[in-house]
């Protein structure tokens, strides 16, 4: 029989069933077509196959999926990690935005202000240089420069009651 009809016979490997062969000392030929055939009495040989074991794994091939698995879990804590400091981050930025607008229209307001605080010292001082330089015929000047101050304080209480209106 060939170690293929062996191994059949005894539900073992081809190559099991060989090295059984050498190990028996069993005879061995070769057929016309090149095979190896055994010579076998089954009933003496008694075989019964071991149980097979389970591959030990390659430490090596088993170390590296040890660090496999770390670095993916390190990466994963790493990745929820720098989550947390985006979230912090952004938290930050969206403060500091409002922020920041609130501080442009306090700015707005103030250039406002002052545009229109500009614009009425600039008459006020018209007025007090109309005071200073303006002589009209026929009147005094004392009564003249009442007149103007009743103006310029009338303007000063309309500019008051406008800025607090705001």
């Amino acid at each position: 029989m060939t170690y293929a009809d062996l191994s059949a016979r005894l539900n073992i490997s081809r190559e099991a069933a060989r090295s059984l062969a050498r190990r028996r000392g069993l005879p061995r030929s070769r057929s016309d077509d090149g095979k190896a055939l055994v010579s076998v009495d089954l009933a003496e040989l008694r075989y019964t196959p071991r149980p097979r074991r389970a591959r030990r794994a390659d430490p090596i091939d088993a170390s590296i999926a040890r660090i496999e698995a770390i670095k993916v879990e390190s990466f994963k804590a790493e990745i929820a990690r720098l989550e947390d400091v985006a979230t912090a981050y952004r938290a930050v930025f969206e403060r500091e935005r409002e922020r920041a607008d609130r501080l442009a229209v306090e700015l707005t307001q103030a250039a406002a202000e002052t545009t229109a605080a500009n614009a009425w010292a600039a008459r006020l001082e018209d007025e007090v240089t109309a005071l200073r330089s303006d002589r009209r015929p026929g009147g005094t000047i004392a009564g003249y420069a009442a007149r103007r101050l009743g103006h310029l304080a009338a303007a000063i209480v309309k500019a008051d009651r406008a800025a607090t209106a705001r």
